[in-house]
């Protein structure tokens, strides 16, 4: 009897056991045909399908990675894309920021080789095409600066300096810019030091591009500058008092080639703040733009104390 009992024990015990492994196995079976279906999506081009998966299910893991392939694609994917874009807004800034004014360069050299005009006149066109070369100068160098920082090739060389004395030499040199502009500043930078590790090139960069924007684009009346620091990291302020900047436009200013002024007589050539937050980036830190139209802008710059 106890036999008996003891086989019909185990017996039950086995049709547990196999039952939960059918189970199992159907379970599996279910989800290699979602993980199928799933892969042929994605090779098929939809890199927003995902495989739904329990914490219990032996696919899983297999799951996770299919997912995490389809992210990462998906976001190469976006980023190709916009990648495109950039070098399309630059086949049609090339167009507009070089071809045209090189030609109305030309002519005005050649109507003054010519002697076309004389005296005052001429003295105007030399003025003029000076203007347009500079402009066409500051064009090829920042596209160029562009095109290294986004092939890898830019060197920089880090090393350990005073970020307050950088800080002020910079801002020494841009006095007399902003005096003559009819800008008035507020500077606040620290006394004490403040060694940290930067390419003091690349910083003297962000700090010109953020500066430089303000003088193209702003219109404004006032500049500030304001540098603080903690153990771990120094927060650099730029900010001004003009125009302000559209809530459509403020999220795409670091874009490459974005300008907000989208007609043909915009200023400027849409890669300044873009280098700068390539170049913040090199320094593991970060830029963020905050603004109100009609009351300025503001740029913050995160920096670590060390890389």
């Amino acid at each position: 009897m106890e036999i008996n009992l003891y086989l019909l024990l185990s017996l039950l015990i086995a049709l547990l056991v196999i039952s939960y492994l059918l189970g199992k196995l159907h379970r599996v079976r279910g989800q290699l045909f979602l993980i199928r279906d799933a892969l042929n999506d994605i090779k098929a081009g939809n890199l927003n399908r995902r495989v739904l998966t329990r914490e219990s299910d032996l696919t899983k893991q297999i799951c996770y990675d299919i997912n995490e392939i389809a992210m990462s694609s998906q976001s190469r994917l976006i980023q190709q894309k916009q990648s495109e874009q950039a070098y399309k807004r630059l086949m049609t800034s090339l167009s507009h920021d070089v071809k045209t004014p090189l030609a109305s360069l030309v002519g005005y050299l050649e109507a003054v080789e010519s002697k076309m005009v004389t005296g005052a006149e001429q003295e105007e066109y030399i003025r003029v095409a000076m203007e347009k070369a500079h402009h066409l100068k500051d064009f090829v160098t920042a596209l160029f600066e562009w095109v290294k920082l986004d092939a890898g090739e830019q060197i920089f060389h880090f090393e350990v300096c005073d970020l307050n004395e950088l800080s002020r030499d910079i801002m020494a040199d841009w006095v007399p810019l902003l005096e003559n502009h009819d800008l008035s500043y507020e500077i606040e930078i620290p006394e004490t030091e403040y060694m940290t590790r930067v390419d003091s090139t690349a910083y003297t960069r962000i700090l010109n591009n953020l500066l430089q924007n303000i003088l193209t684009h702003s219109a404004a009346s006032k500049v500030f500058l304001t540098v603080t620091e903690t153990e771990q990291q120094a927060k650099i302020v730029v900010a001004d008092n003009g125009n302000g900047i559209a809530a459509s436009d403020l999220p795409h200013i670091f874009e490459r080639m974005y300008q907000c002024d989208h007609s043909r007589s915009a200023k400027g050539n849409g890669l300044g703040l873009s280098i700068a937050k390539e170049l913040v980036s090199i320094h593991k830190g970060t830029i963020t733009a905050a603004s109100v139209p009609g009351n300025g802008t503001t740029f913050i710059i995160i920096l670590p104390k060390a890389l």
